[in-house]
């Protein structure tokens, strides 16, 4: 009797899939976060990399008085006097160089252009330490430029309702925004809830926000947290608001963004693109009142910041 020989019956998956084009993502880079902080700053270009801040010194020497002209006292005679020695702040660089093989660039380029793609990847983690060095900077980070009255800690441990009220009679003038660890923001919401007053949220940039008298309390992964404790500072923005404002360089050659720069800097003889990357930033507290922060909040083991 003839053997009988099987054959498939249909085409299997496997080989099918030789002849499919697969979808492709750009790289996902999981480092990438909001960055909320640079978008609720004021801005300020400033012009060959200085920023001098004037203020007033003695202000309440500026003498006014109620009477009439008709009264028989002498009206007080006054002046506003200027600090003679100004801070200058000068902008903070942060820059590196992206490599690119040009055997890469020229054969792998489809369906995502290799070389935008590493720029793409590169910026945002420049962004990434630009918002780090906002914040922890030691000359001019957030948390060093708090006066040393604007400073208080907490009571009980875990952050409290009465701790960020205590913070809001420190930046009583216009309060823009909180800003601490998405860890310490859910510590607080779990002390709210725990005392019967849950926070309300607000919406911003497409999401929603805790908030604490109607300011809201923005994260940033970049508030440090050290042996389960950390700091909430609340921040009044802006230039006109005598707040807090981020400084820039403008007009840069290659500029991609507000004191962002991308310049070519062309191909050695092993075939290798370079790009540099650069960012200029710092930031100013124009009065002490602007910035105020909340330390000692114990929100539990998390890793440091780098």
């Amino acid at each position: 009797m003839a053997e009988v020989i099987q054959s498939p019956t249909a085409l299997g998956d496997l080989a099918a899939r030789q002849l499919a084009n697969a979808t492709k993502t750009v790289p996902q880079l999981s480092t990438i976060s909001p960055r909320w902080l640079t978008q609720l700053l004021g801005w300020v270009p400033v012009e060959a990399g200085i920023y001098r801040l004037n203020r007033v010194i003695n202000p309440s020497e500026v003498l006014t008085d109620c009477s009439s002209r008709d009264d028989e006292r002498v009206l007080p005679q006054t002046f506003v006097d200027y600090d003679a020695n100004p801070r200058e702040y000068f902008l903070s660089a942060v820059n590196t160089v992206l490599d690119v093989h040009t055997r890469i660039s020229d054969l792998y380029s489809s369906p995502y252009n290799q070389i935008s793609e590493q720029l793409r990847l590169t910026i945002e983690t420049v962004k990434e330490r630009q918002e780090g060095e906002l914040i922890n900077n030691a000359e001019y980070g957030l948390l060093a430029s708090v006066a040393p009255d604007q400073r208080i800690k907490t009571r009980t441990g875990a952050p409290t309702p009465d701790d960020l009220d205590e913070l809001l009679t420190k930046v009583w003038k216009e309060p823009g925004f909180f800003l601490a660890h998405p860890k310490t923001i859910a510590a607080f919401g779990r002390e709210c809830t725990r005392r019967g007053v849950p926070p309300p949220t607000t919406g911003l940039f497409g999401s929603q926000f805790l908030t604490w008298r109607g300011v809201p309390l923005i994260p940033s992964d970049k508030v440090k947290i050290q042996d389960g404790k950390s700091s909430i500072l609340l921040i009044r923005s802006g230039e006109k608001k005598q707040g807090v404002v981020g400084l820039y360089q403008p007009n840069l050659p290659g500029e991609q963004s507000p004191g962002l720069s991308v310049r070519f800097m062309g191909i050695n003889n092993k075939a290798i693109a370079s790009y540099l990357v650069s960012l200029y930033c710092s930031l100013a507290v124009l009065t002490d009142d602007a910035l105020a922060v909340l330390d000692g909040v114990e929100v539990g083991k998390y890793h440091e910041y780098k």
